[in-house]
C-alpha cells in the first residue's frame, strides 16, 4: 500500500509572524494619528503597548482598525525583498546653480534620476547618507565654468559615461563586493568646469542600515518605559484616591458617632 504524503496546511495572513519592521510601520501610523489628534494620549499609549507585544500579522490589525490608514488594506508583512530601503518611487531631483551653490545632503531619499545644472555655480550631491529606494540612480551632471561635486558610500559600485571640454570630468568607478548593492551612473560633461565622484572612505551604507536598526529598538525602548511609567502613575493616583475615599468615609463616620 502507497503512502500518499499530505502537503503541510497554508498558514492564514493573520498568523504570519510580523517582523520589528511591521510594528515599526504601524508604531508610525499611530504616531501619526496622535499628533492629528485622532488618538489622545491615553489611547495612543496603549495601542503603541499592543503593538510591541504583538507576535503575528492579526494582533497587529485591530490596532489600525478604526484609523484611516486601515481603509485601502489591512497591514502587510514586509517581504524583506529590498535590501537598502524599500518604498515608493521617488520623483526626479532637479539641481541648479547658476552663480550660486547647491547642496543635497545629510538623510534623504535618493531619486532614480537627479539632474544637475551649475553654471559659474557649485553643487554638491551627497550619498553617503541616503536610502536607496531602487538599486540603480543615474546622475547627470552638467558643469559650465562651475563643479559638480558627488560623494557615495564606499560599498556601491560607481561607474560613469562623461567627458570634459577644457574642463575636468573625473569619476572613480568602484565596484561593490555584493551584486545587489546600489549602483550610480554619472554621466555629462564639464566645459571649463568640473565634475567629480567619488566614494567616500569609511561610510558603508551597512553602517547606516545598523545606526537606523539601533535608532528603532532605542525608540521601541523608550515608548515601553513612558508607558509603563504611565501606567505606574495611574496606578498611583488610583491608590491615592482610594487613600483618600477611605480617609473622607472615616471622617464622615466619626462626625456621625459623636
Amino acid at each position: 500500500m502507497k503512502l500518499t504524503k499530505t502537503a503541510p496546511a497554508a498558514v492564514a495572513e493573520g498568523d504570519i509572524r510580523a517582523s520589528d519592521a511591521d510594528r515599526d510601520r504601524v508604531a508610525e501610523i499611530l504616531r501619526e494619528a496622535l499628533a492629528e489628534g485622532r488618538l489622545d494620549p491615553e489611547e495612543h499609549a496603549e495601542r503603541i503597548d499592543t503593538v510591541y507585544r504583538a507576535k503575528t500579522m492579526g494582533e497587529l490589525e485591530p490596532v489600525l482598525r478604526d484609523l484611516p490608514a486601515a481603509r485601502g488594506s489591512r497591514p502587510q508583512p514586509d517581504p524583506g525583498g529590498a535590501a537598502y530601503g524599500p518604498g515608493a518611487p521617488v520623483p526626479d531631483q532637479n539641481l541648479v546653480a547658476i552663480f550660486s551653490a547647491s547642496v543635497r545632503k545629510g538623510r534623504w531619499r535618493a531619486p532614480a534620476r537627479i539632474n544637475a545644472f551649475a553654471l559659474f555655480g557649485a553643487i554638491e550631491i551627497d550619498l553617503t547618507e541616503a536610502v536607496f529606494a531602487q538599486q540603480q540612480v543615474q546622475i547627470n551632471a552638467t558643469s559650465i565654468f562651475g563643479s559638480v561635486e558627488i560623494r557615495v558610500p564606499e560599498n556601491i559600485t560607481l561607474r560613469s559615461n562623461g567627458s570634459g571640454v577644457l574642463g575636468s570630468f573625473e569619476v572613480e568607478s568602484n565596484d561593490a563586493e555584493d551584486a545587489d548593492a546600489p549602483q550610480v551612473l554619472v554621466n555629462g560633461y564639464a566645459v571649463l568646469g568640473s565634475v567629480e565622484a567619488r566614494p567616500k572612505r569609511g561610510a558603508w551604507i551597512r553602517d547606516l542600515r545598523d545606526r537606523l536598526r539601533d535608532g528603532r529598538r532605542e525608540l521601541r525602548h523608550q515608548l515601553r518605559e513612558e508607558h509603563r511609567e504611565r501606567h505606574e502613575q495611574l496606578r498611583q493616583e488610583v491608590w491615592e484616591g482610594h487613600l483618600r475615599l477611605r480617609a473622607e468615609r472615616r471622617e464622615r463616620r466619626d462626625r456621625f458617632r459623636k
